[in-house]
């Protein structure tokens, strides 16, 4: 069993979740910002998953307000944000923090699997992406200024590697 599916969520609905609904599929996480010179990568990132979906690819949209205060609104105010701006349809989760003593047990995780420049587990800004494989490791790290279009190799890459017996 891996841990990662096994972590409590909370949908932007206020609804609980875990990964497990999303076992055996490729994901991507991403810590995301409704008020960032990088906002507009959610377009790019709606279009990969419209793109790859049927092939159970996944973005995942989790708000992250520890970045220059730039998602100070609500889950309700984002989740409009995210649907009225960029026609968001990928699952988003309620906001979270990734650095520091209160990060998410998700993003603790993601980053010491996938480590940043130099090693570093520390998240440096909002848009940063993690590609996790179909067994629910993450396998890449990708900072802010990859746009979300520069990914489509990797994650092709990852949906056509064999999976794993269950």
């Amino acid at each position: 069993m891996n841990r990662l599916h096994d972590i409590p969520l909370t949908r932007i609905d206020g609804s609980p979740a875990t990964l497990d609904v999303f076992r055996g599929k490729v994901l991507l996480i991403v810590n995301t910002a409704s008020q960032c010179g990088f906002t507009p990568q959610y377009a790019a990132l709606e279009a990969l998953y419209r793109k790859y979906q049927h092939r159970d690819f996944v973005v995942l949209g989790f708000p992250c307000n520890q970045f220059g205060a730039q998602e100070p609104g609500s889950d309700e105010q984002i989740a409009a944000f995210c649907s009225n701006n960029y026609g968001v349809s990928f699952p988003m989760f309620s906001r979270v923090e990734v650095n520091g003593p209160n990060a998410h047990p998700l993003f603790a995780t993601l980053k010491a699997q996938a480590r940043g420049i130099a090693g570093s587990q520390s998240i440096k800004w909002n848009f940063t992406k993690f590609l996790v494989d179909r067994a629910g490791r993450a396998v890449r790290r990708y900072g802010s200024l990859t746009p979300p279009e520069k990914l489509e190799r990797d994650i092709v890459r990852a949906l056509d590697s064999p999976r794993e017996p269950a």
